[in-house]
């Protein structure tokens, strides 16, 4: 075993050795799709006299986390989004009516001077004339006698702390609201309850109205023992009323919290219930392991020992790449649960490219040593796997900065995925391989290796030498055709957009009686929503679409659907507001274009400029074609969708950067010959690598299919269409494209790499001893 090999082994325990480490000893941070909870989206609004602007928007944030802390909610997550925007994230919250209700008022609290009270009956045209001033209100009290009150003559900003309190040695027992006063606040207080004093006790005037959002929560009268002018002494106060303990404790947390800087609108609102999000972690398990296990046993029969090798590879990249989230702290949600499924069937795409370099040295090479062959592979192989997995890391990056929610937790996953399968390929796979291929038994015997034979796809290739591209441009033909019948799709069916984009509420219910799409339909239109969409959702529930529908509505909507459906339970409540939604669908598109043009400008900095123009095109025949599929088969587009739809043009760029490094390497080398010819080679030598990464892709996209659940079913079969339709076009649209352009162009063919590399002494079979006869 050489330094390098032994180096590598080390390096791969060691890291091995970590992340059992932290998978054992460290949780997962779920996100709330999978734990349950409700996520909030607010957004700051200019008020009279405040502008929402960064530092309100921060102040606001404190606020509200102060109000949230008091509601005793576990661990709950508050961050501000761009200059203006504060999402809120609540694990186990599943009524999100009460939280929105406490979050979001302003709690504009005051005290007041009352100035009198109106007869029984009368309206505010009994007050009389002197007295009607535009800084004065006229508001019942709590049993409904409507009361002059002056201006108000101390704010909520003056209150320190605030705290419910049950009095047991009153004459009537209650609840109570304990008020403690800021120093300057409380000489106002004083000097308020010793004015109020200098009335007879009984006096309407004696009292001092305390104020919430323009409704009078507490009257009380200044205590008989408190002189004129004397007022009660700066510290605290307390507020009496018939409160509940539940009212009470919201008063108190409302007037803690204080006024918000801004007021703020909802304009997303998600909830998840927690069986949903415990279905969909036992669903991707499973997907997970039996996609895995599938693309295991298919690289192991085609590449027999280095396949297995390969194998356990995978099974440590799974190790690591857990580890790595839960070590860093990432949040796990449903698209990221998703893209770490979906990476371990990624995963196997180095070694693939390795392997199948190293069968072509064999077979160019039939001389050359296992090890040596094994070797060349690596290096040969390199600049592929490099330029492949940073186009891949490209289409996770604009995932995580242009995606919302979830989807960002998508391109984290997808990105550290993409890291550890490059470690656990170059590093890991690279180790076992070479100590295995030091192994007389493994070295002699062809069949048991892997790679000392050609596969059978490509022995069929070399026999049958198909003519590919002598008529580049029937190819393009054919992929226009499959363009024209996606855009058919997309103008007569039309794209279903999700209410992610359109905006709107989603609520999925669950009933104990089984109840038909047309039942549901027509029991809510005769409850006045007649306008809702009714679909089926996971195993047998029902999913409602609307316009704009509030608390109220979605529980009127509710109690409509239990009179067929008996016992109703909300399990999932989607809530995005116009402007949002007008928003995401934006930035959806953003992220399409900066997708497809920062692919274009890579490729152009790494291949010649009709190899980028070619790939670039057939990342955009993948696209239409993608979505055209999801309009013909009435899908709903959505930000999962965009999710798969990047990772799509990763995988196409990738599967291109494949087929145009080779052509790139053997016209360098045969720099006379017609450059049909050398495409037609490279796309020959490189089919068995797409084949059979395709493959283990495929086996993990298809148990997502069907064992993923609604959730990832799209996901899924955006992905499954897009792998299909991306490998042809890799073949058979961004290759003849690339020739098609060479046509126009008067460059001249690339330069053999003659950069000078260090001599090296040839390497002995450690089984050689040197004699020959």
């Amino acid at each position: 075993m050489t330094r390098a090999t032994t180096v590598r082994a080390v390096l791969a325990v060691a890291v091995l050795l970590a992340s059992v480490f932290i998978t054992l000893t460290m949780s997962p941070r779920l996100g709330l799709d999978l734990q349950g909870g409700t996520r909030l989206v607010l957004q700051a609004e200019d008020s009279d006299t405040t502008e929402a602007n960064r530092e309100t928007t921060d102040r606001t944030l404190e606020v509200l986390r102060q109000r949230i802390d008091s509601l005793g909610v576990a661990e709950p997550v508050l961050t501000r989004s761009g200059e203006d925007r504060i999402i809120v994230e609540l694990p186990d919250v599943q009524d999100p009516g009460q939280a929105a209700a406490v979050i979001g008022r302003t709690a504009q609290l005051s005290f007041h001077d009352v100035q009198g009270a109106l007869p029984p009956g009368a309206g505010p045209e009994a007050q009389p004339e002197s007295e009607k001033r535009t800084d004065r209100l006229v508001l019942p009290d709590e049993q409904g006698t409507r009361l002059r009150l002056g201006p108000a003559r101390l704010s909520g900003a003056g209150v320190k702390d605030a705290t419910a309190a049950f009095e047991a040695a009153q004459q009537a027992a209650g609840w109570t609201v304990k008020l403690d006063f800021h120093k300057d606040a409380g000489k106002d207080w004083t000097k308020l309850t010793g004015e109020a004093a200098c009335h007879a006790a009984g006096d309407e005037r004696r009292r001092v109205a305390i104020v919430l959002d323009e409704k009078i929560i507490s009257s009380p009268q200044v205590d008989p023992s408190v002189g004129c002018q004397a007022g009660l002494p700066s510290g605290s106060t307390q507020i009496t009323g018939s409160f509940s303990a539940k009212e009470a404790q919201d008063l108190a947390l409302l007037i803690k919290g204080g006024a918000l800087p801004v007021p703020v609108e909802i304009v997303e609102q998600r909830t998840v219930g927690p069986t949903l999000g415990a279905a969909a972690i036992d669903a991707s398990a499973q997907a997970a392991l039996i996609g895995a296990a599938a693309t295991a046993l298919f690289i192991t029969l085609v590449y027999r020992l280095f396949g297995a090798l390969a194998a356990v590879a995978l099974a440590a990249y799974g190790v690591i790449s857990y580890a790595a989230l839960v070590g860093l702290g990432v949040t796990l949600t449903l698209p990221g649960l998703a893209g770490f499924v979906l990476a371990i069937g990624m995963a196997v795409d180095a070694n693939v490219l390795v392997f199948e370099r190293a069968r072509e040295e064999c077979q160019d090479r039939p001389a050359l040593s296992l090890r040596s062959a094994l070797t060349t592979g690596f290096q040969k192989a390199f600049s592929a796997v490099a330029d492949s997995n940073v186009t891949t890391l490209l289409a996770a990056g604009l995932l995580f900065f242009l995606g919302s929610g979830p989807v960002k937790g998508f391109g984290v996953t997808l990105a550290i995925g993409v890291i550890a399968s490059m470690f656990s390929a170059l590093v890991i796979a690279r180790a076992l391989t070479e100590i295995a291929a030091g192994s007389r038994f493994v070295s002699d015997y062809r069949g048991v290796n892997g790679i000392a034979r050609p596969g059978s796809v490509r022995t069929w290739l070399t026999r049958k030498d198909p003519q590919l591209f002598r008529k580049p441009v029937q190819w393009l033909v054919i992929s226009t055709a499959l363009v024209a019948v996606a855009v058919a799709g997309i103008v007569v069916r039309g794209v279903d957009l999700g209410v992610e984009f359109t905006g709107g509420r989603l609520v999925e219910y669950s009933t104990s009686r089984p109840v038909d799409v047309e039942t549901a339909r027509s029991t809510l239109a005769v409850a006045g929503f007649g306008d809702a969409e009714v679909t089926t959702a996971g195993d047998g529930d029902i999913s409602v679409r609307t316009g704009k529908l509030d608390d109220d509505g979605e529980q009127a909507l509710r109690t409509a659907l239990a009179t067929e459906g008996g016992e109703t339970t909300k399990v999932r409540d989607e809530l995005i507001g116009p402007s949002l939604g007008d928003e995401l669908r934006r930035n959806a598109l953003i992220a399409l274009a900066v997708a497809v043009l920062v692919q274009l400008v890579y490729l152009a900095a790494r291949f010649r400029w009709t190899f980028a123009v070619g790939s670039v095109v057939a990342l955009v025949h993948d696209v239409i074609i993608v979505v055209g599929a999801f309009a013909w088969l009435g899908r709903p587009v959505d930000g999962i969708f965009l999710a798969a739809l990047l990772t799509v043009i990763g995988y196409s760029v990738n599967d291109s950067v494949v087929v145009f490094d080779r052509v790139r390497e053997l016209w360098a080398g045969n720099r006379k010959t017609p450059l049909a010819t050398i495409a037609r080679r490279a796309v020959l030598q490189t089919v068995p690598r797409t084949v059979n990464t395709g493959m283990g892709a495929l086996f993990i996209l298809a148990a997502l299919a069907v064992l993923g659940g609604d959730s990832l079913t799209d996901f899924a079969l955006a992905l499954l269409v897009g792998i299909v339709v991306g490998t042809w076009s890799s073949v058979f649209t961004a290759v003849p494209g690339a020739l098609v352009l060479e046509r126009t162009t008067s460059a001249p063919p690339p330069v053999p790499d003659k950069s000078p590399k260090r001599a090296r002494a040839p390497r002995r079979d450690p089984f050689d001893n040197g004699a020959r006869v």
